[in-house]
């Protein structure tokens, strides 16, 4: 019985550490977290480094963003990731674009590395 119960509380704890899994459909993959409520305009797909490519490396790079009233990237930094993924994913993030909103908003924008 206690096996049980373990295995149940094991499941919800691994159901709340867990989030949301996207596709990887591209070889790098954006997906705007539930945070940021302004839609992007513009959003620009990082490239794939090279170095990256050669050491089979993938993985998904957290960028979190603070967006101006106008819509444009105030600030960025790298919240968690490769860091040979990261410095691709932080300069694609700050081009991104944003609908104008009265207030600054900050949320996290996940870039999907995948290599072929």
């Amino acid at each position: 019985m206690s096996q049980r119960i373990a295995a149940v509380v094991l499941s919800v704890m691994l159901g709340t550490a867990v989030g949301p899994i996207y596709s990887n459909a591209q070889n790098a993959q954006n997906t705007q977290n539930e945070e940021m409520v302004r839609r992007a305009k513009t959003k620009v797909q990082p490239t794939y480094p090279e170095l990256a490519h050669k050491m089979n490396i993938s993985g998904t790079v957290k960028i979190e963003v603070t967006v101006a009233p106008n819509g444009t990237v105030k600030e960025a930094r790298v919240v968690g990731g490769h860091p040979v993924l990261a410095q691709s994913a932080l300069d694609a993030a700050k081009r991104w674009r944003f609908e104008p909103a009265a207030l600054e908003s900050t949320g996290v924008i996940d870039f999907k590395f995948e290599s072929r």
